[in-house]
């Protein structure tokens, strides 16, 4: 009943309803510093403790009918309500390009509304800083689409609760958690909870939100997107090594399957969007029980759930 309420509330929402809920939201983002005891906040990275559930979900890009399916058929606000040891990962890119985009960040608003807990939001490319925008960025004609002119105010608060999501999540012993990839030149957690202040005189945000695994290199190559870089296996295993985690759960880049593996397993990607631009067969959502000790995301292959 609350799902399908929410879905109401989001197609009647108004520009104030809007508006204040993204202010709430910033205010919740901004001044979380510690949920339970699992859950530990360094600058803009959180560390978890490994045990319970997470819930990836990849890439939603406006996409409201697979956001819809994966809460339906994850059970996550019911287990939320509940108050059960699960958590709810995003990996960024809410909106833009698909048609609901409003809908979507209403929907994952009131989630982390509702459960502060339970909802951790990271930051994809598409929630870039000025400097680093997507192309074509729809996001602002989408909003003044909905509200007309006064779509100006709703990004311009938009814009803020961007600044105020994660750079990167660290589950410990277990994996890293990032939108796009791995700085060649990270050392230390301080790279991936700092890298926004730190930007932009070094490319760590921008390596973070846009780069992508790549085979058959060593170190970086220059990435064909125009922003971030294309890494090696050389750059996720030393960075993997040096953070205490077997393998790195990211989104960004469509597959058509709804995840793909790179890096001998240890790097895994889904998508959780389906339809035009990217037209990919399948989308994809990871639940996996934290305490279980995995390898590498090959070990995690059966529990993707594809639509």
């Amino acid at each position: 009943m609350m799902l399908k309420k929410l879905m109401d509330e989001a197609f009647k929402q108004n520009l104030k309803d809007f508006i204040e809920l993204v202010k709430e939201v910033t205010k919740i983002l901004s001044k979380e510093t510690e949920y339970g005891s699992n859950i530990e906040f360094y600058g803009k990275l959180a560390k978890i403790k490994a045990c319970g559930k997470i819930i990836f979900v990849g890439d939603l890009h406006g996409d409201l009918e697979s956001l819809v399916y994966i809460l339906k058929k994850s059970n996550f606000i019911k287990r939320a309500k509940e108050n059960k040891d699960v958590l709810m990962i995003f990996l960024g890119d809410y909106g833009d390009r698909g048609p609901f985009s409003v809908e979507v960040y209403y929907l994952v608003l009131k989630l982390k509304e509702n459960f502060p807990d339970k909802i951790l939001m990271l930051r994809g490319n598409h929630e870039g800083p000025d400097d680093l925008l997507a192309y074509p960025h729809d996001l602002p004609f989408q909003l003044n689409q909905r509200f007309g002119d006064s779509g100006k105010e709703a990004y311009k608060v938009l814009r803020g609760l961007f600044n105020e999501l994660l750079n990167a999540v660290l589950v410990k012993e277990r994996c890293l958690v990032v939108h796009g990839g791995i700085p060649a030149n990270a050392n230390n957690i301080e790279d991936f909870a700092f890298a926004h202040e730190r930007h932009p005189n070094e490319t760590l945000l921008e390596e973070i939100l846009w780069s992508d695994p790549y085979e058959g290199i060593k170190g970086t190559i220059p990435s064909p997107r125009g922003a971030g870089k294309l890494f090696g296996s050389d750059v996720t295993m030393r960075v993997l090594e040096r953070l205490g985690v077997n393998f790195l759960v990211r989104g960004h880049e469509p597959c058509d399957n709804g995840f793909k593996l790179n890096h001998s397993g240890k790097v895994l990607t889904f998508f959780s969007r389906k339809g035009p631009p990217y037209f990919n067969n399948y989308a994809a959502y990871l639940e996996v029980d934290l305490s279980e000790k995995f390898n590498d995301g090959k070990e995690l292959i059966p529990f993707i759930v594809r639509f």
